[in-house]
């Protein structure tokens, strides 16, 4: 097959989860053999980017400004014809739209991406937002999305697909993590050895249900059910809501029960040091990567039921047999404290049994390497290419040369 070249847009490579998403495409295109590029105006994680087998090309991309976009509609029809781009993929909304103006131009087909849940607050926002269902092919991330794409846009149903993000079995995976790291992660923490950890793992926001879940906990202490726990929060975000945080724990006389650890740079060895993880957001998640995250580690959840969070787990209150973990009603924290209670009451082959479901169906359902290769064999419906199958069969040179490990 000759080379295909794939251009992704994305406004900024700094962080978060559809600028990972665009390092993990082009590290899946370079391995099937293709050329991927991505405009962006740079960050952080435009490096990754490189050693994944990609190339950054540098424009004005997260730019709203409809002068700005329809300059870089211009730029990227230019790209197009320049360097024989046979497919654009977008994956923001102010890209998206000078993606879609210079797809139409050059007559490229256009993949778009729902990364967001992209609210509607008036008509000229929904306009706005309307852009990433007008794709050949819309992405959905969970059933959720899929779902909210047809509320808003019914004609977008049979362009999308549902592509649930992945995560890297070799990194998040609980036999690989040695038990030197965990100590001392719990040691930094001040966390005594036998001490259970609930896990709060979400940026420092209202939204992510940080005072609930200190509500819980005070609630759980007030009735003598939370002895030899501790709820530790990971994250950053606003000083002001951080002091706000730590003056309701004071308040409430949790400083030896809840404190705010800041970023946390190994997460896998952050959830094995837990023995449950909450994700109580207050708003719809379009999916829910913490989720994943801790159970591949084999750490008991309690999410939200709202959103892409109940697509996760298999919920305890649906199937007492095989679940994997527990839904509490967003806002709810008298619920969150009883689910937080039952993940503390649970033997430890009780809470062993549910980490070993859970690893197997985080590896089925929400695996990288499945992701990255339906989002290829998307491409493929529109160009009749076989980048999938080449992906997971990658060409002896591309092998031996090591094209997207990092070589």
């Amino acid at each position: 097959m000759a080379n295909v070249t794939i251009l992704q847009v994305v406004p900024r490579l700094e962080t978060g989860g559809s600028e990972q998403s665009t390092i993990e495409i082009a590290e899946a295109l370079a391995r099937a053999g293709a050329t991927p590029l991505v405009a962006s105006e740079g960050g952080r994680m435009a490096a990754a980017v490189t050693r994944a087998g990609g190339e950054v090309i540098e424009m004005p991309m997260a730019s709203k400004s409809p002068v700005t976009i329809l300059a870089n509609a211009r730029r990227l029809a230019r790209l197009i014809e320049e360097r024989n781009i046979a497919l654009v993929h977008a994956r923001s909304r102010a890209p998206a739209w000078s993606a879609l103006i210079a797809a139409r131009w050059t007559k490229r087909p256009l993949v778009t991406t729902y990364h967001g849940a992209y609210g509607n607050p008036g008509p000229v926002k929904a306009v706005y937002n309307s852009v990433m269902g007008r794709g050949d092919r819309v992405i959905a991330n969970s059933r959720y999305t899929a779902n909210l794409i047809m509320s808003r846009q019914q004609a977008a149903g049979a362009r999308t697909r549902v592509i649930y993000r992945g995560i890297d079995g070799a990194i998040f995976d609980p036999f690989v993590v040695p038990p030197g790291p965990v100590a001392r992660l719990r040691e930094t923490w001040g966390i005594a050895p036998e001490t259970k950890v609930v896990l709060h793992a979400a940026r420092l926001s209202g939204i992510k249900g940080q005072r609930q879940t200190i509500e819980a906990v005070r609630r759980l202490v007030q009735d003598g059910a939370f002895e030899g726990a501790v709820l530790i929060f990971v994250g950053d975000g606003r000083e002001g809501y951080r002091q706000e945080l730590n003056d309701l724990i004071a308040r409430h006389g949790l400083g030896d029960k809840a404190r705010l650890v800041g970023h946390c740079g190994d997460m896998p060895v952050a959830f094995l040091a837990s023995h449950a993880a909450v994700v109580p957001s207050l708003v719809p998640e379009t999916f829910g990567r913490t989720s994943i995250e801790a159970q591949a580690m084999g750490c008991p959840v309690i999410v939200s039921d709202i959103g892409a969070l109940p697509e996760t787990i298999v919920a305890a209150e649906h199937d007492a047999n095989a679940f994997t973990g527990w839904l509490a009603p967003p806002g709810d924290a008298p619920a969150l404290a009883e689910r937080i209670k039952r993940a503390l009451d649970l033997t430890p082959d009780e809470r062993a049994a549910i980490g070993a479901r859970a690893r197997v169906r985080v590896s089925s359902k929400f695996d990288l390497g499945q992701m990255q290769a339906k989002t290829l064999a998307v491409y493929d419906e529109l160009l009749g290419t076989k980048l999938a199958e080449l992906f997971e069969n990658p060409p002896l040179y591309q092998a031996a040369e090591g094209v997207g490990d990092g070589a």
